[in-house]
C-alpha cells in the first residue's frame, strides 16, 4: 500500500528540525493519494470522477517531488527511495490511463 510505504520512509528519516518540513509534506501528500482515490470511487458522475482523479494525480506528483528531494539530499539510501519513486511513477501512469479512458467514454456518450 502506497501510503504505508510513504509513512515507512517518513519514519526512517532522522528526527531533526531540518527534515520536519519534508517529512510533514511527504506524509500528507503520500497518504492523501489513497484517500482521494477512495473519494473518487464515490463520484456521482464520470466528470466528478475525473476531477477527483486529477487531485490524486496532483498528490502523487507532490509525493514524488518530496521523494526526489530526499534522494537529492541523500537523506536515505537510493535503493530505499527509488522503490517508492518507481511506485509513484507507476501510479501516475495508471491514473493518467484511467482519466484518459474515462474522458473517452464521456466523449463517446455525446
Amino acid at each position: 500500500m502506497f501510503a504505508i510505504n510513504v509513512l515507512d520512509i517518513v519514519e526512517m528519516l532522522p528526527k531533526k528540525h531540518i527534515y520536519n518540513v519534508v517529512m510533514n509534506q511527504l506524509a500528507k501528500s503520500g497518504t492523501s493519494v489513497g484517500a482521494n482515490y477512495r473519494a473518487s470511487q464515490r463520484a456521482r458522475s464520470d466528470r466528478e470522477f475525473v476531477a477527483k482523479l486529477h487531485i490524486v494525480l496532483e498528490e502523487v506528483d507532490e509525493t514524488n517531488y518530496w521523494l526526489e528531494i530526499i534522494k537529492y539530499r541523500m537523506w536515505l539510501k537510493d535503493e530505499v527511495v527509488d522503490v517508492l519513486i518507481k511506485e509513484s511513477k507507476e501510479l501516475t501512469a495508471i491514473i493518467i490511463t484511467i482519466i484518459k479512458n474515462t474522458k473517452d467514454r464521456i466523449n463517446n456518450k455525446k
